[in-house]
Parts: C-alpha cells; sequence; structure tokens
C-alpha cells in the first residue's frame, strides 16, 4: 500500500456533537481528546511519518468565552498527553496574541520526547493571513515560498482528513495544502472510529498522484 508521509488532521463536528447529545457546546472539545490518542497511535503503527492537528484558528477565538475556554484547553490537554509518548511535537500559532496558551509556549520549537519518531503537529490560534505574512520575502525559486511562511517547519501535506462532513479547508496551510488529497467523513470528531482512518488509507492509496503534470 502507498502510504502518506503525512497526514492533517482537521477534528470537526465537536459542538455539533455536543448538542446532538443535549449537551451544550463547549462540551463537546474534551471528548476528542481520546480520539486524537488513538489516531497518533494508528498513525505510528502504520509508519506515518508526520501528523498535524487543527487545533483552533484566530477566527475560532470569536466564539463565546465558555467556548473558547474549552476547546484552549482541550489543546493544551492534547499536546501535554503526547508530550509522554514518543513524538517530536510542536505547536505553530499566533504567539503575540493573549488567545495564545501560555502553557504551549515551550512547544513553539520543535520537542523531542522519549525516542521521538514521528513529527506532531499542532495549529494553536492559527490563522493562514498570519502565517503568509512574511511571503513577499520569498524568492523567484520554485520551491522558495515554504521557506518564507511561519509555518516552514510543516513539511507539505499528502493527506488531509475532516471529520463532521464539512467540505472545506476553513484556512488550514494554504501552502502545504496545496497538492494534498482531502478525504471527508461524516461522522462527528468525537465519534471517531479506527476504521475511519484505516478508510482513508485505502480511498489515499486509490488515487492518482501527478501534482498538475
Amino acid at each position: 500500500m502507498r502510504l502518506p508521509e503525512h497526514i492533517a488532521v482537521i477534528p470537526d463536528g465537536n459542538r455539533r456533537w455536543a448538542e446532538s447529545r443535549g449537551m451544550s457546546k463547549e462540551k463537546g472539545y474534551r471528548p476528542g481528546l481520546a480520539p486524537g490518542i488513538v489516531l497518533f497511535k494508528l498513525c505510528q503503527e502504520a509508519g506515518i511519518k508526520e501528523i498535524t492537528f487543527y487545533g483552533f484558528t484566530t477566527d475560532n477565538t470569536k466564539r463565546p468565552p465558555k467556548q473558547r475556554r474549552a476547546f484552549t484547553q482541550a489543546c493544551i490537554e492534547a499536546v501535554e498527553i503526547l508530550s509522554k509518548e514518543d513524538a517530536a511535537l510542536l505547536v505553530i500559532g499566533n504567539s503575540d496574541s493573549p488567545m495564545f496558551p501560555a502553557a504551549l509556549l515551550p512547544f513553539r520549537t520543535r520537542q523531542v520526547f522519549g525516542r521521538g519518531g514521528m513529527k506532531v503537529n499542532f495549529l494553536v490560534n492559527y490563522g493562514w493571513e498570519w502565517d503568509l505574512n512574511h511571503i513577499k520575502g520569498g524568492g523567484p525559486g520554485k520551491k522558495n515560498v515554504l521557506n518564507h511562511v511561519k509555518s516552514s517547519d510543516i513539511s507539505m501535506v499528502d493527506l488531509i482528513i475532516r471529520w463532521g462532513g464539512r467540505r472545506r479547508l476553513s484556512g488550514f496551510l494554504p501552502v502545504q495544502s496545496i497538492y494534498a488529497d482531502f478525504y471527508v467523513i461524516d461522522d462527528y470528531w468525537p465519534d471517531f472510529k479506527p476504521d475511519h482512518f484505516f478508510q482513508a488509507l485505502k480511498w489515499y492509496n486509490e488515487q492518482e498522484i501527478t501534482l498538475g503534470g
């Protein structure tokens, strides 16, 4: 099977999941922690080299304070959990903003835990405009653009998997995602099943990769 080297995850549907169970929207974030660690371990076992999780965006910070606190805390806990695994962790986002959690400041440069291994990236208080605002510093070279975005330590993405049924990128890593295959799962993120991952890999294996050629 042809495997993607870099998988990106858009874990959407937390609020809709909570509402469908009669809970307030902010209650949907913490149940997304367990799926994240399960997916991390599945990627480890499969030999995936890099995984990027979409934590929250600068636009998400406009949500009501209860929701904002809940998804921020979920991101902090997710990073803390993964820091106990064999992983090379990096958190990318606008850390000059008060919306960036202070607990994650040490992760702005990649930190290796345990035996290292798979690269794990978290986008926290991330905005595509923030990421691209120095792009004019690039030159005409074919592969120069990636070197001039703030997320330059994140490699090109092969496969994006989005839970929750939405068919949009929502500003996710516009440079790295330019040739990524995009697989959508209708189930909400807290309803994650390992078979979602295996079906995405099977689908990816069936795609013809041309990179425009």
